[in-house]
């Protein structure tokens, strides 16, 4: 049996941030703690935020990592305590969205971080006790304003998920304008992470066409703005469709994700210094290119249709002919060549690939990846 939701509530439009204050009241939010990091208070739309906050301005935690951990979880949940908060506002890329989810659930449920993660058996541990959150992204990318997870750092060192429908943010407020100033490279990360969302639920074998139809449209609108909004961060019509890109990622990925994100999570807990999105766009040409020979890739020709969504011709070896597009395009965004330039050495592949095989994505692959198979994909990305 499919089961297909669709929860929040979005706002998504130039100056959307106007609208805070009223989705607080809406909410019933009358003391939140923003949460966000040292880079988006830096940019000034930290004060973008205060400012149409009003009054409601209560409580800030401006110190979420590049990649959240649960000792910064923690710390945001004693800001909450010490203010005496009644909810939280995510303003940030995924990394500050999804610390708030974590601190969302600390704030209310005892016990530690990974005693909640989903191949903890913790999903159902999450309660509608958490405290409700409101999402301000400021990238484009991760789209964790409108899913029902968070990827968070544990203190044993793994990079776990979290899942609950009770972790979806009670609005999404998606303002194009608070990602004007996104450096180029920031923003081709985070558009290939977009990218790689839309892209890797399509291939899912999963049953559902709502996400079907959403992120084929999402990857259509990814694919054409990508380098607009990289060569030029000030193209307003670039950032609104990068925006909603993202988003249409998200709530896609519901149906489940795969091989590219096994791996960047679980080589993203082995070196947290790498990014996320960047991770995708170096794994998603070899695992378009695995992917390729699954029976359901082939039945309902899911690589032609996402060829013919990019400008392709979706010949009968689509496989070959993406996984070429993603590398140009990888190339062309100014992204690394490849793990290696990175920094990455094969030394860490046997940690990556035990991470990967016990990652949430990994069953949701259209086609189930062995340890060799993982190693295949890891020397193809090197």
């Amino acid at each position: 049996m499919a089961r297909i939701l669709y929860l929040t509530q979005i706002e998504i439009d130039h100056g959307a941030i106007g609208c805070l204050n009223a989705e607080c009241e809406r909410v019933g939010m009358r003391r939140p703690l923003v949460v966000t990091d040292p880079g988006v208070r830096a940019a000034g739309v930290l004060d973008r935020a205060l400012a149409a906050l009003g009054s409601r301005a209560h409580a800030v935690f401006a110190q979420t990592p590049g990649n959240p951990t649960e000792s910064a979880v923690r710390a945001a949940v004693d800001a909450y305590r010490v203010g005496g908060c009644d909810g939280l506002i995510a303003v940030g890329g995924g990394s500050s969205i999804d610390l708030a989810k974590g601190a969302a659930i600390l704030a209310t449920h005892d016990g530690p971080l990974k005693h909640y993660a989903t191949i903890e058996g913790g999903s159902p541990r999450i309660t509608d006790a958490v405290s409700p959150l409101i999402a301000v992204p400021t990238t484009a990318g991760t789209g964790s304003e409108v899913a029902r997870g968070a990827i968070l750092i544990v203190d044993d060192g793994r990079k776990l998920g979290f899942h609950s429908w009770h972790l979806m943010p009670k609005a999404a407020i998606l303002d194009p304008e608070l990602t004007l100033g996104l450096p180029p490279g920031l923003t081709a990360a985070t558009g290939m992470d977009a990218i790689a969302h839309c892209m890797e639920t399509f291939m899912s074998a999963a049953v559902n066409p709502p996400a079907d139809g959403i992120a084929l449209d999402g990857l259509e609108r990814g694919w054409a703005h990508v380098e607009r909004a990289t060569r030029n961060g000030a193209d307003r019509e670039a950032r609104w469709n990068m925006m909603s890109a993202s988003m249409q990622g998200a709530m896609a990925f519901q149906k489940g994700l795969g091989c590219v994100h096994s791996l960047s999570h679980s080589l993203g807990g082995v070196n947290p210094a790498l990014h996320h999105g960047t991770l995708n766009a170096m794994f998603l040409p070899a695992v378009v290119r695995f992917n390729a020979a699954a029976e359901s890739m082939q039945r309902e020709r899911r690589l032609q249709r996402m060829a013919r969504a990019i400008g392709l011709a979706g010949c009968d070896d689509a496989g070959s002919q993406l996984a070429d597009a993603l590398r140009d395009l990888n190339d062309r965004l100014g992204l690394p060549r490849g793990l290696a330039a990175m920094g990455v050495t094969p030394d860490v592949f046997e940690r990556v690939i035990d991470g990967a095989m016990a990652d949430h994505c990994h069953k949701t692959n259209p086609r189930l990846a062995t340890r060799e198979d993982y190693l295949a994909m890891l020397h193809a990305s090197l």
